[in-house]
């Protein structure tokens, strides 16, 4: 994974300003589609042949004709997407609306398990993954967590950068400082994710330095990871910095957790697109470099409080 991290400014002004509850119950194993979502805000109409957009042309032809980009996400994952009022809110949809303006199409949320996003790609029942998911090598080539190939891969349209960091509950009961104080103890993490993979590797550090191995404990969703710290059944968990910035603001009005430490091995979350779909690839990554230079993409971050993860320039599979 990528060692660059971002410059980073506290997130509490901005978020503080923002009214979406934080949703600590899981959504299960959603399959329910959420809200479509089009440049203006309302969900335009499906089975356009045409459009005004200036990138419309550049997409393929069964996505023109539907007028629509279906989109897998896991909406429980606050603040980049997540269920508020029965839709799916967040930092994703948002730069999903603000692309969806220069494409002239709409993207179409449905939420499910994090794990098996990609394989809702690859299967052809979604048309792209946007769901604040890492991009690493080994999802580029389809390997799963022990080099095994299992799939064709993905390639990623790189749009925000993040990295790990550890979050314990309120007043910090256990004195956690960072993730290198979480050898014997046990550490709430969603399962498929890069943050599991990083206490996964602190734990086998941990093991070589003669400590005890970390307990990691993996739930299908980030909510329940979230539950688990907060009943004290775990004494951290490890998320990505955004979301456990938002939690450490937002859950039980603030009194509910905290972050420690400082981010470890930042890298790209990028929407994913199948192998063999290069032409989608190509016009998602030319209506974010659009997105980019008129304000939109900047705009739609910051609504948030996500702002300083935000990219340069549109690119294609940066991770490591």
């Amino acid at each position: 994974m990528a060692t660059r991290r971002p410059t980073r400014r506290t997130l509490a002004t901005v978020l503080a300003a923002t009214t979406a509850s934080l949703l600590l119950s899981a959504c299960g194993d959603q399959t329910a589609a959420g809200q479509g979502i089009d440049g203006s805000g309302a969900g335009a109409g499906s089975g356009a042949a045409k459009s005004d957009a200036p990138l419309f042309a550049k997409l393929p032809a069964d996505i023109r004709a539907a007028g629509v980009i279906k989109v897998g996400t896991d909406a429980t994952y606050a603040p980049m997407e997540f269920v508020e009022n029965g839709k799916i809110v967040g930092v994703d949809p948002d730069v999903a609306a603000a692309l969806g303006k220069h494409l002239g199409v709409r993207f179409e949320f449905t939420s499910g398990t994090f794990d098996s996003l990609i394989t809702s790609l690859n299967s052809g029942r979604q048309d792209i993954v946007m769901s604040s998911m890492n991009d690493t090598l080994a999802r580029q080539q389809g390997l799963d967590d022990k080099g095994q190939k299992t799939g064709n891969g993905v390639d990623f349209v790189d749009y925000f950068v993040a990295g790990t960091v550890v979050y314990v509950q309120k007043g910090n009961p256990q004195q956690i400082r960072s993730i290198a104080d979480l050898c014997g103890k046990k550490t709430a993490v969603q399962r498929g994710t890069i943050f599991e993979e990083a206490a996964k590797n602190r734990s086998k550090e941990c093991e070589a330095s003669g400590k005890p191995a970390i307990a990691i404990e993996s739930f299908p969703t980030d909510a329940e990871a979230q539950t688990r710290v907060k009943a004290g059944g775990a004494v951290a968990g490890v998320n990505d910095y955004p979301v456990a910035a938002y939690l450490a603001l937002k859950a039980d009005g603030g009194n509910a957790f905290e972050v420690v430490g400082n981010q470890i091995e930042a890298g790209p979350f990028g929407i994913a697109v199948a192998k063999d779909n290069p032409e989608l690839r190509d016009a998602l990554k030319a209506a974010l470099a659009a997105c980019i230079a008129d304000g939109s993409y900047q705009k739609a971050l910051d609504k948030w409080g996500a702002g300083t993860g935000a990219v340069a320039s549109a690119n294609v599979n940066t991770g490591s």
